[in-house]
């Protein structure tokens, strides 16, 4: 039985690496504008480049299936009743495909959308909370990465208050650390602009 559990929690690793790995940006690009994004703009597949060179409706359902791919490997494990660090594995799995998707020669995104997704599958509360962090500082910046940066700076804040006592999710809390630190990491070019006043507005080409 524990060899069965075992297969079990190493296939849906394996399933939400896949997931993650799912080109949705750069098949928008390709289908729809005829672009490699990795050549274009900012170089990611995610759903901001997708916005600045295909267009706004294919930037919208871009997020929808990158959110999806996050949530997806953790509602599985959920529904495989395992535990709160093999949750946490399957989301990071669809947060490693997508930012090294073996399809692109390992260059994806930038896991903001699929984090989000994570979020959402593990603890909606947390989730819909740092959506909003997102969105509040978007809505007065109108810049993608500053809001991006922000919004995983409060989710180990959020994560820690958001359980107490004997409801207190290690796993969960280590992911919030995690993740955090995969968004700065992969936000760097961007954080070097933001400090230089280079960094474009929504509105604006990369």
């Amino acid at each position: 039985m524990q060899v069965f559990h075992l297969i079990i929690e190493i296939l849906i690793l394996g399933v939400g690496y896949l997931l993650g790995s799912i080109p949705s940006g750069y098949l928008a690009g390709k289908w729809i504008s005829g672009i490699d994004l990795r050549q274009t703009g900012s170089g990611s597949t995610g759903a901001t480049n997708v916005l600045r060179h295909v267009g706004k409706w294919p930037a919208l359902v871009v997020f929808l299936i990158d959110v999806i791919k996050g949530s997806v490997p953790v509602l599985i494990a959920k529904t495989f009743h395992l535990n709160d660090y093999w949750q946490v594995a399957a989301g990071i799995s669809a947060l490693i495909g997508h930012i090294w998707p073996i399809w692109l020669n390992w260059k994806g995104g930038k896991a903001v959308a699929t984090g989000l997704g994570l979020l959402l599958g593990l603890t909606w509360q947390v989730g819909l909370a740092c959506f909003g962090v997102f969105m509040a500082v978007l809505s007065f910046s109108k810049i993608v990465s500053l809001s991006s940066v922000i919004a995983a700076i409060s989710l180990p804040f959020l994560m820690f208050f958001s359980f107490h006592g004997s409801d207190f999710r290690t796993a969960y809390l280590a992911l919030s650390v995690v993740t955090m630190a995969m968004v700065l990491w992969r936000h760097r070019s961007n954080l070097q602009r933001l400090l230089t006043g280079k960094e474009p507005r929504i509105n604006q080409s990369h």
